[in-house]
């Protein structure tokens, strides 16, 4: 729950709207074009203002892959106070710019592999690997 003061109406949307999104990526532009499509628009300053809140609260990561792309959130609920974080990865397509939560156990096993022979630790919440995407591949193989 957001904790302020009061509550405003366009909270209330937001917060209802990222709880359906619970799991998935974002950024400010994706809900920014979300509630202007559906007849409530709400200012990028105010989105970021309130991502940043709820951020703060602990109720959505927020993720700076490069400083090419623009932060990416995830809405991850009242919940992420009773567990840790799940381990997980990034892939980055460069050709649509999709970002792909990945939880694989074979990186988790380089990822342990690089702290007991290396004595390097991986931040699974900040490491992206780039490539292309299923969808842009099959569009690549369909084109040529």
């Amino acid at each position: 729950m957001i904790k302020t003061k009061y509550r405003t109406r366009q909270q209330d949307l937001l917060l209802s709207y990222l709880k359906e999104m619970q799991g998935t990526h974002f950024t400010a532009e994706d809900l920014r074009i979300h509630f202007e499509q559906s007849g409530t628009p709400l200012g990028t300053a105010t989105l970021y203002r309130h991502l940043e809140k709820l951020v703060s609260d602990g109720l959505v990561n927020k993720y700076i892959i490069d400083e090419h792309s623009a932060a990416c959130f995830e809405y991850i609920g009242d919940s992420c106070h009773e567990k840790a974080p799940e381990v997980h990865f990034h892939l980055k397509c460069e050709v649509c710019g999709i970002l792909i939560h990945l939880e694989c156990d074979e990186l988790a096993c380089i990822s342990a592999h690089l702290q007991k022979e290396h004595g390097f630790t991986l931040n699974p919440l900040r490491t992206v690997f780039y490539g292309v995407c299923a969808k842009c591949a099959k569009k690549e193989e369909t084109s040529i």
